[in-house]
């Protein structure tokens, strides 16, 4: 896959912490990993939007407790995972 290099600016700690977590290796790779899951989520979440809207009229409007019930799912699967505490 064809690489093209960029100047970015990003926050500092986010930086930081990505170094620490990779190590030697590259940090390009860890950006570029990030940006492909980034872009990921944003195709999958433009799919399920244009899916929401096909079904609205094909069926008409959501009820707005719906929507809220599905925004509340939505918000869970985005949160990050709870951490998991050592014993021992």
């Amino acid at each position: 896959m064809a690489k093209e290099k960029v100047t970015l600016t990003l926050d500092a700690e986010q930086i930081a912490a990505l170094r620490e977590l990779v190590g030697a290796r590259s940090l390009s790779a860890g950006v570029d990993a990030a940006v492909a899951a980034y872009v990921a989520r944003m195709r999958h979440l433009a799919a399920v939007d244009e899916w929401l809207a096909e079904m609205e009229r094909a069926h008409g409007p959501v009820p707005p407790a719906t929507v809220e019930w599905a925004a509340r799912i939505v918000d869970a699967w985005a949160a990050p995972p709870a951490r998991r505490r050592r014993t021992g």
